[in-house]
Parts: C-alpha cells; structure tokens; sequence
C-alpha cells in the first residue's frame, strides 16, 4: 500500500494493480457546471531558476522575462518530447542546458522525476527544490511547460497568474500540443465537477487512467471528449479553482465553485478550505477527488528515466490519498 511521505513503490505492474481494478458505475451522464471566474492580471512575477534537466527538451521563446505570446517557436527537441512522454517513465536525474538558438536557450531542463510530480494549490508549484510562486524564468524540469491561464496581461498581486512568457493556452508550439481540457462529475447529489487542465497529448492519455480507476465514482462510464482549453468562455477553469498542480504546474485539476481567493493575495496567504464535500471521503465527490489526484501523480506522461520512488508531500490531498489507499488495501472501495 502506498502511503504519501511514508512509504514507496517502484514497480509499474503493482501500480497497475492498484489503480485497474475499478470500473463500471456511476449512471446519468456527464456534464459540466459552471466555473466562477475571477480574474487576474497578467505580466508575471519571479520565480526561482530551477536545477533540473535530462534528454530531449522543451522550450519556447528566449529567456528573457518578456514572453513569445502565442508563437513561440517549436526545436526538433521539443518535437521529440512531444512524443517521447510516457505514463511508464519515472523522469529523469539528468540536467542540461537548452543550447543557443532553440526557445529558452540558456534554461535547464530535466531533473524531475515521478517522486516530485506532486505541486499544491500555488501556480508555481511541482517544481523539484524550488519554492515560490509563479514560473517566470524558470528552468524545465518535466520538459513540459508550465499551464499559461490566458487573459490579458496586467499588475498587482494577481500578475503571476497571466504571464504570457509560454504563449496563450491555443499555443501549438507548447510540448505535448496547446492546452485542453475535460470534465469529471462526481455520481452524486452535489454532482462535483472537476476539469483537468495540461497539453493535449497529456490528456488524452491521462483520460483512458482516470476512466479505468474512478468511474466507480463518475456519473457517466462514458469517457469525457476533451478540448482546446478556451480561457475567455465564460465557463472555463479558472485560477482560484486549482485544487492540486503536477509536473512544474504544467498539469492542473480545477473544481467547480470552488473560489481560492488567496492566489490573488499576497505570496504566502493561506489557502481557503475546499469544500467539505470533496473532504469527505464517505462521499463519491471525495472518493473522486482521492482517486483522481492520485491516478494522475501515478499516470502523468512524463519524459525519460527508469523506476519510481514516491514521496509527494501535498496537504489535504495527501491526507485524501493517504486514506483513500488505506480503504483500497482494506477492500473497502
């Protein structure tokens, strides 16, 4: 059994065993609820330059704090991580410098392994030795970029949340192709809608994991269609409904009503609770949220490496997890 901060496995098989064994359930149809949007302003704030690296890459624009908005240039390595992402991979130790000439040249990329996948709720987060809000300026250590929230650019506290320095969400020169989005409604009264957020290619692979671990707890045991992540809809995911980042914040899972208003606080505001529904676990909506954000840390397509060791450190949601596979080795879910 696999407890958060504890305990490890490295054998993708017993992970397989663990997170496969659910299906069917769940009954209506999927759907999506509304988001409550707030917004933000853009440019973006510092962030610390990561120490991370490995083989093939990822980068767009040059290093300054400007930004390629929606262009952005795509290298032959870039195209070569695009398709080397695997949810078998554990990442990789290795470090190196993107060369003259190619997006973020001068930039690290790799170090990230599956170990450190896990972020918080903070934009920023995920990123292996670094802490800190925001992605301005950093290094890629999953290759991936980070998630850019779109709107337009701007000042105040909230700037960080809307940097262009990636490009907007429709960007096709981003690893992995520009951003999409599918929905996960919980089978239950209350009907939690979660949306998980990355590059295209992350989730239509991730799709096909969560489909095969959580559709105990989904309404509908029909697959959710993915699409473009539209920002200006005025439905789509928004920054303070980010309940858990992965991957250098290059992955998120949104829920619905839920209204974080300390991203747009100063740096180091305490988080607002997530709802209790999503807390609980003698409900489907916390069972759902258990399963999803444990699913993705286990199945997120990642770049290189060999076998992973786990110690992902994440709040509540490692609590979820922790009880949540404590109730999967029991039998009792």
């Amino acid at each position: 059994m696999w407890i958060p901060g504890l305990s490890s496995f490295s054998d993708e098989t017993s992970r397989r065993r663990l997170f496969r064994r659910k299906g069917g359930g769940g009954k209506g149809r999927g759907g999506r609820t509304s988001s409550s949007s707030s917004g933000g302003t853009s440019s973006s704030s510092s962030g610390g330059k990561t120490s991370s690296s490995s083989s093939s890459s990822g980068g767009s624009s040059s290093s300054s704090s400007s930004s390629s908005s929606s262009s952005g240039g795509r290298s032959s390595s870039s195209s070569s991580s695009r398709s080397s992402g695997s949810r078998s991979n554990a990442g990789t130790n290795r470090v190196n410098t993107i060369p003259a000439g190619q997006p973020f040249a001068g930039r690290t990329q790799g170090g990230g392994t599956r170990a450190s996948v896990f972020g918080t709720r903070q934009y920023g987060s995920g990123y292996p030795g670094i802490t800190g809000r925001g992605v301005a300026g950093r290094g890629f250590p999953f290759y991936y970029w980070p998630i850019a929230w779109g709107g337009a650019a701007g000042a105040g506290t909230g700037a960080y949340l809307r940097t262009n320095e990636y490009g907007n969400p429709d960007n096709n020169t981003r690893p992995g192709g520009p951003e999409y989005t599918a929905a996960f409604m919980a089978n239950s009264s209350a009907a939690s809608t979660f949306h998980l957020i990355a590059d295209s290619n992350t989730v239509t692979s991730l799709i096909g994991d969560l489909m095969a671990s959580c559709s105990s707890y989904l309404s509908s045991v029909v697959p959710p269609q993915s699409s473009p992540l539209n920002s200006s809809a005025p439905d789509a995911p928004q920054p303070e409904q980010a309940v858990q980042y992965y991957r250098a914040s290059s992955v998120v899972l949104t829920l619905d009503g839920y209204n974080n208003t300390a991203v747009y606080g100063d740096e180091g505001a305490a988080d607002l609770p997530l709802p209790d529904i999503v807390v609980d676990l003698n409900t489907n909506d916390g069972k759902l949220l258990g399963c999803l954000n444990q699913t993705i840390g286990t199945a997120v397509p990642l770049i290189d490496g060999a076998t992973a060791t786990w110690t992902p450190d994440g709040g509540v949601l490692a609590l979820i997890a922790l009880v949540w596979s404590m109730k999967f080795a029991l039998g009792w879910v």
